[in-house]
């Protein structure tokens, strides 16, 4: 989880995400959407498919990138538990 956590304090990262939530995309895709080299691009997708927060597709020539669901849920479930947590010791 703390890869998770590092690799969503970067905004350009958070950035990818939001793109990412709306449909799957290619690195050059991506890279449209920003005024930083393609290189750069390429070092936070790594940044964040090391961190589980994206998963990659090859079809044809083309890599496509988009959310893993499965990651957000669980980063979800530890918040929860968190405030849960919070809740009961605010209770004693």
């Amino acid at each position: 989880m703390n890869k998770s956590f590092k690799a969503l304090s970067d905004p350009t990262r958070r950035k990818i995400l939001n793109l990412l939530r709306e449909k799957d995309l290619t690195a050059g895709e991506i890279s449209d959407y920003f005024n930083i080299s393609k290189p750069s691009i390429s070092h936070h997708l790594n940044i964040l498919k090391n961190a589980e927060l994206v998963i990659w597709e090859k079809q044809g020539q083309n890599i496509y990138y988009s959310l893993n669901s499965t990651a957000f849920q669980e980063i979800m479930n530890w918040f929860f538990e968190f405030l849960e947590r919070g809740k009961e010791d605010e209770c004693e």
